[in-house]
């Protein structure tokens, strides 16, 4: 009977280990899917090197970077999330032998003001050239509970493990431009799907009626290039254009950036 057991035992490891295993793999393989769309967005006047160049990764999956590093090659890139993946140190130390950008992931909120102005501190940065948000703005809820249920019930407990909070995009974009010269935004959304990595109150994919508005206000601010679902700037002439892209898509990929 104690041998079953500890075979059983030593199955469910095993199993364990394997799902751990498909998981990583699973990771390398969608941050290279993802940047194969993404590092259009890193092009400018001056071509596609970024010597010289800092990235801010919010929501860092740690591998981007060190593709990132490997093809771009700018002086640092510094990723930053709440609940850091532990293949992040492996991949800060290990990177060293494959390129001169330096890595450096932090377990940190970006809502953590104190934290991650003691990250900014100790890396000697006030301002990035490029901020990378992939498939994170999502998380990035700063408003008031929009749970359904809460809604129907005319009640909300104020607990973050159920409360959705609403998207601010005027809060966020304008905290973001303070740290970054151009933000980048991979983002999916499917409001029918659920969101398995949700960080508490702040999870659960866009609608298409948040991004649309979100949009909307941006294009009134500031300048917004489109990579996917195709090349173009976003202005008052395209936002028409807007709901039937959002309809056709589930995954786009675009930069904010400060009006020349």
């Amino acid at each position: 009977m104690c041998e079953d057991n500890d075979v059983v035992q030593r199955l469910l490891e095993c199993e364990k280990n394997l799902e751990e295993c498909n998981n990583e793999s699973k990771s390398w393989v969608d941050s290279l899917r993802e940047l194969s769309v993404i590092k259009n967005a890193f092009v400018t006047q001056e071509g596609d090197r970024l010597e010289g160049k800092t990235i801010l990764d919010i929501g860092t999956d740690c591998v981007k970077p060190l593709y990132i590093a490997l093809k771009f090659e700018p002086d640092k890139i510094i990723g930053i999330n709440e609940g850091l993946l532990s293949i992040g140190s492996d991949i800060e130390t290990q990177s060293k032998l494959l390129t001169k950008t330096k890595l450096s992931f932090y377990d940190c909120s970006f809502f953590d003001e104190v934290s991650f102005r003691k990250i900014l501190e100790k890396e000697g940065i006030d301002e990035f050239d490029f901020i990378l948000l992939s498939k994170t703005v999502h998380h990035l809820r700063t408003g008031k509970c929009v749970n359904e249920e809460h809604k129907k019930n005319g009640k909300c407990p104020e607990d973050e493990k159920c409360c959705k909070y609403a998207f601010e995009p005027e809060m966020l974009f304008e905290k973001l431009l303070r740290f970054g010269k151009r933000i980048i935004i991979y983002e999916f959304f499917d409001p029918n799907d659920t969101d398995d990595d949700k960080i508490r109150g702040r999870g659960g994919y866009f609608t298409t009626r948040e991004l649309k508005e979100a949009l909307v206000y941006l294009s009134e601010k500031y300048r917004i290039r489109f990579i996917r679902p195709q090349e173009f700037s976003l202005d008052k002439t395209r936002l028409n254009d807007v709901d039937l892209m959002l309809r056709e898509v589930d995954t786009i990929c675009f930069y904010v950036e400060e009006r020349g």
